[in-house]
């Protein structure tokens, strides 16, 4: 396996564990009774993925363009779709230590009101102690004991949708241009209408109402045991999701060379 490869699987992981990670954000706003300090420091973890973003791209362009064998290209395309979801997995078993370091970052910030100082904090001897005491594994009880009826069945499929379409979207389009090199640059650019329909989705249905959840769980509506039930289901379908996009790869790809055809 190529460097390139492995680079990219490496970014790949930190996106999709980064991601799963997102869903707990709005519980530590929560539990600390700041929302808006919880999502503002989460952006330095989104900087990172954001960034992991930014190389991943070229480099797996690059690689399909010095490689012409569309069944190792599947191969490694599908590589990246499980890497991916093992990171979903993982991050899914992080939840529980990464709300509690996550919590104290916030509470710091909010104190300090430094980002700086806080990622400094981290790395100090004090801060590394504190990570190793916030570990924790997820109690099996909050799965078990939850009452599927109270979920919002509807948005959860939504962000398997989301996902799926998050995934491919990153993918697709240049496994497209491996299919038709000739249209390799359309191609890649097509990777916005994907993207597009699935922030739609996301801008729509998703955010609002877990944003509206969250105010009723602040507001004393809505208990902080349901509002949880409806974060696990949230990470379950985004695992789903992930894996779901090793099936939608290859009717992605050709779909999309078929509209950089016609366009």
């Amino acid at each position: 396996m190529s460097t390139s490869i492995i680079i990219v699987l490496i970014l790949n992981f930190i996106i999709s564990l980064i991601g799963t990670l997102a869903y707990s954000v709005r519980m530590v706003g929560v539990r600390t009774g700041k929302i808006a300090v919880s999502f503002a420091v989460f952006n330095i973890l989104m900087l990172v993925s954001r960034t992991a973003v930014t190389f991943q791209v070229p480099i797996l362009t690059k690689f399909v363009e010095h490689n012409s064998s569309e069944n190792d290209l599947l191969n490694i395309f599908n590589l990246i779709i499980i890497v991916s979801g093992i990171a979903t997995v993982i991050g899914a078993f992080l939840i529980p230590t990464f709300q509690r370091i996550f919590s104290k970052g916030v509470l710091y910030f909010a104190v300090n009101r430094s980002i700086p100082r806080l990622v400094m904090h981290s790395f100090s001897k004090a801060g590394l102690n504190y990570i190793k005491e916030c570990a924790a594994i997820p109690v099996k009880e909050n799965i078990t004991e939850i009452n599927i009826r109270k979920l919002p069945i509807r948005i959860i499929i939504y962000n398997l949708i989301t996902v799926s379409l998050v995934t491919v979207g990153s993918l697709a389009p240049i496994y497209a241009g491996s299919i038709a090199p000739d249209l390799r640059a359309t191609c890649i650019t097509l990777s916005s209408i994907i993207n597009g329909i699935a922030t739609i989705l996301m801008s729509i249905f998703i955010d609002p109402q877990l944003s509206i959840m969250t105010d009723d769980v602040i507001e004393g509506k809505c208990q902080e045991e349901d509002f949880r039930s409806v974060v696990i289901a949230m990470v379950g379908s985004k695992t789903l999701g992930t894996f779901a996009s090793l099936l939608l790869i290859i009717p992605s790809s050709y779909l999309i060379v078929f509209i950089a055809k016609i366009i």
